[in-house]
């Protein structure tokens, strides 16, 4: 019989892995890159948007990855922790530069994936 924990966790890892990978890999991208690629930026910071995209998106999957080892064995429920402080920082830094006058920010969806696994791994190891 599976536990609480075993069903949120490993069902909600899964889910993590696969739908914040589509999210911010594919409809992320491709809103966050037309609007890279409608402005003034010069090329090199185009470019280097671009690479930045791509390494919140690893962040995604490697912690989601993380805590999919960890609801296969709980008793690494600690490699969560820094995964949570992660997520909850950066949806905070998200939340602060979108309100402090960059509000296309809210408009992507790093602050809803981050927030949202930093309280479900919460919930998964409480």
């Amino acid at each position: 019989m599976r536990t609480f924990y075993g069903v949120l966790v490993t069902d909600g890892r899964r889910g993590a892995v696969t739908g914040g990978r589509l999210v911010s890999g594919i409809a992320g991208h491709k809103i966050y890159m037309s609007n890279i690629n409608g402005s003034n930026l010069e090329q090199i910071a185009k470019t280097l948007s671009l690479v930045s995209w791509h390494m919140f998106t690893i962040l995604l999957i490697v912690g989601a990855g993380t805590l999919v080892c960890i609801a296969y064995e709980p008793a690494m429920a600690l490699m969560a922790y820094p995964i949570i402080l992660v997520n909850a920082g950066g949806a905070l830094m998200f939340l602060a530069v979108g309100l402090g006058g960059h509000g296309q920010l809210l408009r992507l969806p790093g602050m809803y994936l981050m927030s949202g696994t930093a309280i479900l791994a919460w919930l998964g190891i409480s």
